[in-house]
């Protein structure tokens, strides 16, 4: 793909989503052919924090510039963007599980609103950031899936932050100093994932996988190389400025039917017993866990546990159809070869494998 500027700079790096970027700048994204080549020619700096391992982005092919810094601090800010005019800042630095919830407004919005003003005094042209489905909450129905006129409903405080991330972006692309697009994503999965994903396999093999009311809710998933595919198109389509985008597979998926697939997964291509049962909870579990995140959240204090479980029987389900015809944005990979890639790195990394008996 031929590029329409010479620079890059990633916030988020060290993390998921960012390490699956890296990777599919320097390497190449496979499945999707106008990106089989690795962008090597094109100059990345990324910002890390300071305890972030970065080992296997520093051995990737290609200098790729590793800035430690914090995103509250301005000072930081500026010299992650100093001398970068005309570059694209690919914004993935962000929080979702916090220890209090202040912390979603510090990293969400504030350390946003410090970014994209070094990218303005620095003279970048354009700022892709990520934000989330929690802006509008969930699906009104089970069969309704969000598109990008969908008003905002946002779900507790996350939401809430994500919401005043965008509407930060929208006036700074009114403002007409830098152009912004925005993109929103649904649960990721895929390679080099983090514990709690592969708690969640885990869950699945023995037997302890929660499945809230009826499990035929439905999620769009969003696997990583896919994600990173939008990611890069947002940032080279001109057309794009302005934009806000759902990007994941092209389909939800029901909570029974995500579960299904890890379990066939485990046992017929890995070797893996599994139990064959499910933590089978009524619908109100969920109803309860949201009346309790929402009554630790007004307090200023948040339980992952909860909030995981308060979204457990509900549809958050999104269309990616904006994505495929502005950007040409193409989500090779499914539910399943997804699943397998995932278990295979788990499996290869000797974090998964046959449960222990007591």
């Amino acid at each position: 793909m031929d590029w329409n500027t010479s620079q890059l700079i990633i916030t988020g790096g060290g993390g998921w989503l960012g390490g699956t970027l890296l990777r599919g700048l320097r390497q190449g994204l496979a499945d999707f052919a106008p990106l089989r080549e690795p962008s090597s020619n094109l100059a990345i700096r990324a910002l890390a924090l300071s305890d972030h391992d970065v080992q296997q982005l520093e051995q990737l092919p290609g200098e790729i510039e590793i800035v430690r810094g914090d995103l509250l601090d301005p000072a930081d800010c500026q010299r992650l963007c100093a001398g970068a005019r005309d570059a694209v800042l690919i914004h993935l630095a962000g929080l979702i599980h916090p220890r209090r919830t202040r912390e979603l407004f510090q990293i969400n919005l504030h350390a946003t609103q410090n970014i994209v003003a070094a990218a303005v005094q620095q003279g970048m042209r354009r700022v892709v950031a990520m934000s989330s489905n929690s802006p509008l909450g969930c699906n009104p129905r089970p069969d309704h899936c969000f598109d990008e006129t969908s008003p905002y409903h946002p779900y507790l405080k996350y939401g809430k932050s994500k919401m005043l991330m965008e509407q930060h972006l929208k006036e700074v692309q009114a403002a007409g100093n830098i152009e912004t697009v925005t993109i929103r994503c649904p649960w990721f999965y895929g390679p080099y994932q983090p514990p709690r994903q592969t708690l969640f396999f885990e869950m699945i093999r023995d037997g302890k996988a929660p499945i809230v009311g009826s499990g035929e809710n439905r999620r769009s998933m969003g696997y990583l190389e896919n994600i990173a595919q939008g990611l890069i198109l947002a940032a080279n389509v001109s057309d794009a400025a302005g934009e806000t985008y759902w990007l994941a597979d092209e389909r939800p998926y029901t909570m029974n039917e995500i579960v299904d697939t890890v379990e066939r997964l485990l046992e017929t291509e890995f070797d893996i017993p599994c139990q064959h049962k499910r933590l089978r909870l009524p619908g109100l579990a969920s109803e309860v866990a949201w009346a309790i995140d929402w009554s630790l959240q007004s307090v200023g204090l948040y339980h992952q546990k909860i909030h995981v479980l308060s979204e457990m029987n509900k549809t958050i389900a999104c269309r990616v159809d904006k994505a495929k015809r502005e950007l040409g944005y193409e989500p090779n990979v499914a539910l399943e070869e997804g699943m397998r890639r995932s278990l295979r790195w788990c499996i290869d990394q000797g974090l998964l494998g046959r449960a222990t008996s007591n």
